[in-house]
């Protein structure tokens, strides 16, 4: 681990922060967040919305990191949810297939309006976060090491314990999730995001060159953040002896935003430091960072270049919402396809009728031959109209047709297609 290309000298920390989410990331800048994702067509979408301003109590210590660690659980899944619609609605456009509502979807747009699918999805993700991390990282671990209580007194020993445990546990179902080739496609481009912020910070040009020429790792990253929490959190609660099951559960559950908070300033003093105290400390999240980071590939990276630069614009800027190409312009909106009517069968006329054919088949340089031989031979006082515009039957402004001298029409021989047909079976 190379700390000089880590912690890099003469570059100026900046506030803007990313998340990878579903074949994109999203970028967090000082008055938008914009996500990229590239959709299955190869295109890019690119989605902004306006951050709202921060109350007074986001610069309390402690306090802020609370509100942050909050915000920012909120604002991931919500970024995550986005990804997979666009990553829909660019399948759905590939396939020119539409995914039909279910009924519980139409239910909540009748009842509560057309956002109710999106907050009560927003809100169920939250939920279910929320208790997968509670159950596995914080009452499985206290619950597995209770198991050894009649073997070991020492209560200080059993809190580390438990410590050590939780944070095995976590890099395990980290290890885990690592084999999906989907999840691995996110630390790519988790790498990726890294990357474009160490070349943005030192001042370089945002190409996928000089981004490449940076670490995956990044003293500021979330993954750090984690570590930090199960760190603080395995001294913290040694202090707390060993109660009975139910109060170390509440005891623990309680100290969490205390932990976030104290975690969240830890983290922003490594993000702006380069001393040897706050690379020693780093070392447990960086080295976390090296399962939930991989090398990203060129394009990868331009996604991430396209979400920084959206986000460096002046803040007047207005938001966009739509399909972008790599520098990140606008692209126009996609033609619809053009509709071909169907094939028109007269009246009365079977479609396998012999001697007729589509007049889009008859070369134009044929001239009258080609119709007579088209449709047999019709005898000369056979009374033929004149040729209208449309006509089914016929190609208007055809060259065919502009060649064919029809024969003149007789005052009691009325033209028809049955009369025409009548007249071809008996030749």
């Amino acid at each position: 681990m190379d700390f000089k290309k880590i912690f890099i000298k003469g570059a100026s920390p900046t506030k803007v922060g990313g998340q990878a989410v579903l074949e994109g990331i999203m970028m967090k800048g000082e008055d938008r967040t914009a996500v990229v994702v590239r959709q299955p067509d190869g295109t890019l979408y690119l989605h902004e919305e306006k951050l709202k301003a921060r109350s007074r109590w986001y610069k309390i210590p402690i306090l802020r990191g609370i509100l942050i660690f909050i915000d920012s659980l909120v604002t991931g899944v919500r970024t995550l949810t986005l990804s997979a619609e666009l990553l829909d609605a660019g399948a759905e456009e590939s396939d020119g297939e539409l995914i039909e509502d279910s009924r519980f979807t139409r239910w909540l747009v009748k009842r509560f309006g057309e956002k109710a699918p999106m907050a009560f999805a927003l809100t169920l993700s939250v939920v279910l976060a929320l208790a997968f991390t509670i159950g596995i990282f914080i009452i499985a671990p206290t619950w597995v090491v209770n198991l050894f209580g009649r073997w070991i007194e020492s209560e200080i020993l059993m809190n580390l314990i438990e410590g050590v445990f939780r944070i095995l546990l976590f890099v395990l179902y980290i290890v885990l999730v690592s084999r999906l080739k989907d999840i691995r496609e996110v630390f790519k481009y988790h790498g990726a995001e890294h990357q474009c912020i160490h070349c943005y910070e030192s001042g370089m040009a945002l190409t996928p060159e000089n981004c490449q020429s940076f670490e995956t790792l990044h003293p500021r990253c979330g993954t750090s953040f984690l570590m930090f929490v199960m760190v603080i959190s395995l001294l913290l609660f040694s202090l707390l002896g060993w109660p009975n099951l139910l109060i170390r559960i509440a005891s623990r559950l309680l100290l969490i935003p205390i932990i976030a908070g104290l975690s969240y300033e830890l983290l922003r003093w490594a993000g702006n430091s380069t001393s040897f105290v706050v690379k020693i400390l780093s070392v447990p999240g960086l080295l976390l960072q090296k399962l939930t980071t991989l090398r990203p590939e060129k394009h990868q990276l331009e996604v991430a270049i396209v979400a920084m630069r959206a986000v460096l614009v002046p803040a007047d800027s207005p938001v966009r919402d739509g399909r972008v190409d790599a520098n990140g312009d606008d692209l126009p909106e996609p033609a619809p396809d053009p509709v071909v009517a169907d094939a028109v069968t007269p009246p009365n006329v079977p479609a396998s009728a012999p001697g007729l054919v589509p007049a889009d088949v008859i070369e134009p340089s044929q001239g009258s031959d080609a119709i007579e031989s088209t449709l047999g031979s019709v005898p000369a006082d056979a009374a033929v109209p004149p040729q209208e515009p449309g006509a089914i039957g016929f190609a208007p402004d055809s060259a065919a047709v502009d060649e064919a001298e029809p024969p003149s029409q007789t005052s009691g021989d009325v033209w028809s297609w049955e009369s025409m047909l009548a007249r071809q079976k008996t030749q």
